[in-house]
Parts: structure tokens; sequence; C-alpha cells
């Protein structure tokens, strides 16, 4: 008999549509992927070359468990450089890419009979990891006309004696949403009196338009930081989600149980993806610039395309690579669901997206412009057709 906490989760939904989408293609079909939060951009070029240079030099070996010693020092510049966060390598753990480090945080911290505070529409994995180490999510629902911001009263309703944590996602997957400064100061000063952890998701803060502004909150002062689990890696930014490189900044107690955690499941992450991530903090940043060039572009087609439907709306993200549509002006007759349009657009129109409901919103889809512009042409064509066939 199976584990009772393999019942508790479903499978990454996300990962479901991609595999979907996939075997359509693989039978000849034209389908158009939107699913995937993936770059489509190749890695950089003196990234791969750092990890050929690392092959080559015969660097194949096991490394410390939290990450050789370079790429600790290189996070903790970043960090330095990019947040104004002050780190020691006993606060640095490197993982097998950010979900992992979210996993680890989950299995140093939490446990039955805790609560973790996770805002409404939120990425799949966080309840699951959380139910997997036998503690409880507690959802908050936050609302599109507040640009999907959790607000400090909402918050400080949800607390109870058993919280533990709150999961902060900004840039947010999946509605491509960025808090402002003022939000995440209310929230601090909600988390800080009630003496909870937060564990702030920071993996696209790279990615932002429309001048918005990334800031940690662990940057709000030595309090806050001594109570912030930071997480980011190098998927999003430098186009890197195969070589699986995420990394944490945090209280050294909790990245010295991260760490024993980790020297018992994946031991290091890989020595030469190790070192490209050195390559990909220190060396030249153009690239950024570059995918975020394409990136925006792609953004401003896509929503101008979605918001001129006449059954749809959706506020423009200035983060990330998602748009997050309301579709429930579609609901009735054929469609009823999220689930159901999902199914819908990949059978009538050959897109694959991921419906609202697996981010714990049945209102919305959540679409990856992480593909070419042709690509979106050809997809919110299919869809505006597709819809007009519903009745």
């Amino acid at each position: 008999m199976l584990a009772d906490r393999v019942r508790r989760v479903k499978p990454s939904p996300t990962l479901a549509m991609d595999a979907k989408a996939k075997e359509m293609k693989a039978r000849g079909e034209d389908v158009v992927n939107f699913g995937v939060g993936e770059p489509d951009f190749d890695t950089p070029e003196n990234i791969k070359e750092a990890a050929v240079k690392a092959l080559r030099d015969g660097f194949t070996k096991y490394t410390p468990v939290g990450g050789i010693l370079p790429l600790k020092d290189a996070i903790i510049e970043k960090f330095r450089a990019d947040n104004g966060l002050e780190y020691s390598r006993e606060e640095i753990i490197v993982s097998c890419g950010a979900k992992h480090s979210l996993y680890n945080i989950a299995q140093a911290l939490f446990g039955p009979g805790d609560e973790v505070i996770i805002p409404s529409p939120y990425w799949v994995s966080y309840p699951a990891q959380v139910l997997l180490n036998d503690a409880t999510p507690v959802f908050v629902k936050t609302f599109e006309d507040d640009s999907f911001m959790l607000r400090p009263e909402a918050l400080e309703g949800a607390i109870t004696d058993k919280t533990k944590a709150l999961i902060l996602n900004s840039p947010s997957n999946p509605t491509g949403l960025t808090y402002e400064r003022k939000a995440i100061e209310a929230i601090a000063e909600v988390a800080l009196r009630h003496g909870i952890y937060v564990i702030s998701d920071e993996i696209y803060e790279k990615l932002l338009y429309d001048d918005a502004e990334h800031v940690s909150i662990a940057s709000l002062g030595k309090e806050m930081k001594d109570k912030t689990v930071v997480v980011n890696g190098l998927s999003k930014s430098h186009a890197m989600t195969g070589w699986r490189i995420g990394y944490v900044g945090g209280p050294a107690d909790v990245v010295k149980a991260m760490t024993k955690v980790q020297s018992q499941s994946t031991s290091n992450p890989t020595s030469i993806a190790q070192a490209a991530a050195v390559e990909a903090l220190t060396g030249p940043q153009d690239f950024l610039q570059t995918m975020l060039t394409e990136f925006d572009k792609r953004r401003k087609y896509l929503v101008g395309e979605l918001n001129s439907m006449p059954s749809l709306s959706c506020v423009m993200p200035n983060g990330a690579f998602y748009a997050f549509p309301n579709t429930s002006g579609v609901y009735g007759g054929k469609v009823r669901s999220s689930s159901e349009l999902a199914l819908y657009l990949l059978d009538e129109a050959k897109v694959a997206l991921v419906p609202g409901d697996a981010f714990g919103d049945d209102d919305f889809i959540r679409i990856s412009y992480a593909t070419s512009i042709e690509d979106i042409k050809k997809a919110v064509e299919r869809i505006n057709q597709a819809l007009g066939k519903i009745s």
C-alpha cells in the first residue's frame, strides 16, 4: 500500500498539460504550447562554455552538499548588489532548482499541526509541498481589482496560533503581477507582529516591465530578514531550466537544517551545472535585456489581443512571462469551468494552456508567452475562432 502522503497531492497540472501537448505534437498535430513556464531562449554561450570547461577539467565529482564556495560567494554578491542583503556562506544553500529549494524549506520548517498561508491564486506546487510535509495549507483569496495583492487585513485574519509561515511570490506565477513596496511593507508588519516566517519566492525577480520594481521583503530590515527565507534561481533569468540550480538565502539555522535534509536526498547539485551557475551570476548580463525586450513585445501583443475578445479580460502583467485572463464570461453551455475551457481549446484550437483551477481560481486561465511571436499570433487567432463557436 502506498504512503498516505502520495494520496494528498495530484501530479503537476502544468507538466501534465505540457506532456499532453507534446504527445499531440508527436502525432503530427500543430499544437501551440502556452502551458509550460520555460523561456524559449537557449542558455547563453558563455554559460555553456563554462560547463564545457568544467567537464574537460574533470570537475565531475561530488561537491559540498550545499554548493561550491565560488557559487556561494557569487550568490552572496548577487544578494548584496541586487537586493541590499548581506549573507554569510552559512546562510546560503544551493539546490537542484528553486522547486527543490522550496521543498527543502518545507522539510525543514513544516510538520503536523502547522498551518502555512498561501495567497490564491498560487503556483501549483506550494500547497502540494505543504501537504507532503504533513502541514495544512491555508488559502487567502486575492482579487483581480487589487492586482492580486494580498491585503494585510486578509493576512491578519488568516493567522492563528498554528500559523508557521506565509509563502509570498513576486513577480507572481500565475498572474504575472508584482507586489509594490507599500504592499510588501504592510505584509511585513503583520508577519513580524505575529512572528511567522515568510518564504519569499523571487525566481522571476529579473523579469520586470513598465518600470516595475522588485522589493525583497527580506530587505526591509534585520528583524524581517531574520524571519525570511529568500528563494531564487537561474531557470527563468538565464534560460537554465534544465540545469537545475536554485538557491536560498536565509537564517543560518534554517539553512543548516535544509542542508541536512539535502544531504540525505539528492546530496549536491550537479557539479558542472554549479560551474555554469558561477558564470551566469558573474559573467555578462546583456542577454537578459535581449530576452526582456522580446518578452515585452509578446506581452503587449498577447494582452491586447485577449482584451479585444468579447468574452475575455486581462490585466496587463508587469513581471514574469504569464498572462492571466479572466475567462468567466465564456462559461455556460459547452464550457462551464477553466478545466473544460482548457480541454476545449486544446481539442478545438490546438492551443495548450493551464486552467485557473490548478492555481486556485477557476475564473481564469494561465497563458505563458515564453514562445515565439509567430506562435502567439497563430494561437490568439485560433482561440478567438474557437470561442466564437461556444454558445
